[in-house]
């Protein structure tokens, strides 16, 4: 398995994947559009956040996408985890866990000695992030009304 930077076709694919890494990701509480996802990573990969992705024999199974990101009570840039997916025929195989080793390599390396990330309640791999030594800093709580 090879983890690297994805290519413009590569890029383009995992585009056009994310939606359903948002919904998976939510819960199926969220389902983004194409134009709503562009609006989220557009701005993003301009700051110079960046995917990495996981291939096998030129298939893509996961990505990450990962950089910086200002905590809004110190100003502090932390690196951040923004998105993990691993497509569903891919999963059980510790592709997540090699992107995730691999993502934390690389901030380390940018110079980060944070890294958090954003999870929704219930998600299976906040379990993953646990292993990795990730510990609840902040809780958002919701009411519906």
């Amino acid at each position: 398995m090879d983890i690297r930077k994805p290519n413009d076709s590569e890029l383009k694919r995992i585009l056009s994947l994310s939606p359903q890494a948002i919904f998976d990701g939510t819960l199926g509480e969220v389902r983004p559009t194409n134009q709503k996802i562009e609006q989220l990573i557009e701005p993003l990969l301009k700051k110079g956040n960046y995917y990495l992705i996981a291939t096998e024999n030129n298939t893509l199974m996961g990505w990450i996408l990962i950089g910086a990101s200002k905590d809004q009570f110190t100003d502090k840039i932390n690196g951040f985890i923004y998105e993990l997916f691993v497509l569903e025929e891919f999963r059980g195989k510790g592709i997540s866990k090699m992107l995730m080793r691999t993502a934390i390599d690389y901030l380390k390396q940018d110079g980060y000695s944070e890294v958090r990330l954003s999870a929704f309640a219930g998600n299976q791999a906040i379990k993953l992030y646990e292993k990795f030594g990730f510990n609840i800093r902040t809780i958002t709580m919701s009411l519906p009304i």
